[in-house]
C-alpha cells in the first residue's frame, strides 16, 4: 500500500509517460510506448462519457463498509484503460470506497498472489476490508463478457491474435462500461 498511488495521480503519470516518450513496466518496447499513448487518450474519453444509472449511483452511495480498491496495472495495458476510469467512477461515489493503483513490475510478490489461470494478467482489482485487512474479493483482468469472448477465442484458436483484441476493444466501446459496473456491483453486493 506504501506504493499506491490515487486515480488522479495514475491519469497524471500515465500523460508524463506519454510526453516522455515512455511507458510504465520493465520493459520499454516501442510497442508498449505506443500503447500507454492510446491509453492515455482512452482514459481520457472513458473519464468524460461513462455513465452511471440513478440505480447505480444509489446503490453504491448507499454502501457503508469501508474498503480498498488496490488494483494492479500497468500504463500500456489495454484492459486496464478500459476498466479502471470505470472503476473510479463507481468508487466515487462512496466515502466508504478507496481507490489505489500499484504497478505490477513493482510489485511483483503481490502480483503473484494474484493470478489468474496462473498468469500476470493485469489490470487486477483486489478488495480489502478496511477493519480487518483481509481480502474481500478480486476481479478482472477484464468484465466477465469480455473474459468469455476471450476464453471462447482462446479454447478455440489457441491464442489471442491483433484481429480478435481489435474486436474486443469494439465490444469495449459498445459496451460502454457497463459490464464492469455490473460486475462490480455483484462484488459490493448491492
Amino acid at each position: 500500500m506504501k506504493k499506491a498511488i490515487s486515480y488522479q495521480d495514475y491519469r497524471i503519470l500515465v500523460h508524463q509517460l506519454v510526453l516522455e516518450g515512455s511507458t510504465s513496466g520493465n520493459e520499454k518496447t516501442e510497442a508498449l510506448i505506443n500503447y500507454t499513448m492510446l491509453n492515455d487518450r482512452r482514459m481520457k474519453r472513458w473519464d468524460k462519457t461513462v455513465k452511471l444509472t440513478e440505480d447505480v449511483k444509489e446503490k453504491v452511495s448507499g454502501y457503508h463498509k469501508p474498503i480498498t480498491w488496490l488494483v494492479i496495472t500497468e500504463s500500456w495495458c489495454g484492459d486496464a484503460a478500459h476498466v479502471i476510469p470505470v472503476l473510479n467512477k463507481v468508487a466515487a461515489l462512496s466515502d466508504y470506497i478507496d481507490l489505489k493503483l500499484v504497478f505490477r513490475d513493482e510489485n511483483d510478490e503481490l502480483m503473484s498472489q494474484f493470478l489468474t489461470n496462473g498468469g500476470r494478467a493485469i489490470a487486477k482489482l483486489i478488495m480489502i476490508d478496511n477493519t480487518n485487512h483481509e481480502v474481500i474479493n478480486t476481479f478482472g483482468p477484464r468484465p466477465s463478457e469480455a473474459t468469455k469472448m476471450v476464453n471462447k477465442y482462446k479454447a478455440k484458436h489457441g491464442s489471442l491474435t491483433p484481429e480478435f483484441k481489435e474486436d474486443l476493444q469494439v465490444w469495449y466501446n459498445k459496451d460502454k462500461g457497463q459490464n464492469i459496473i455490473s460486475d462490480l456491483m455483484n462484488l459490493l453486493g448491492v
